[in-house]
């Protein structure tokens, strides 16, 4: 084949430092659209970015030329920045060290774009922790409870 093709559909989610409420109201909505034009300058599909005051989920593409690390890396790196630089009340801004990624088929995309959607009412019903966990048991991965939080 003299070209080289790719599709492949992620689910990223990570929280701040410690999980602390740091996502403000005012700043949600201008972060959730900064992370995704991030993905696209990487040249990522990025279909929903959503989340609570404490996490953000990404459904994107995964870039032919890019790592999984790398694209994450890039996302919490340039969005952990710009928090700062745009909202100076959160200047103890951080994201957590890790991050969840999970890969699914172009026919869970639309199911995933709703979760995503969803996240504040999902929340009133089951915290992070769990849902960490429940996303790793959906996603048959593999961990260690002990080292999920930080």
């Amino acid at each position: 084949m003299a070209q080289s093709l790719s599709k492949i559909l992620l689910h990223i989610v990570f929280s701040t430092k410690y999980r602390a409420k740091l996502i403000l109201p005012e700043c949600e909505e201008r972060l959730h659209a900064y992370m995704a034009t991030t993905c696209r300058t990487l040249g990522s599909l990025a279909f929903r970015v959503g989340g609570t005051s404490d996490h953000v989920h990404i459904a994107c593409s995964l870039p032919r030329t890019v790592t999984v690390a790398k694209l994450v890396e890039k996302i919490k790196a340039s969005s952990s920045k710009w928090v700062k630089q745009e909202f100076p009340r959160c200047s103890q801004f951080r994201w957590q060290a890790g991050y969840g990624v999970f890969s699914l088929g172009q026919s869970q995309l639309n199911q995933l774009v709703r979760y995503i959607e969803g996240q504040r009412e999902h929340h009133r019903r089951q915290s992070l922790k769990d849902e960490i966990i429940a996303l790793c048991e959906r996603y048959r991965v593999e961990y260690d409870e002990r080292y999920l939080w930080d």
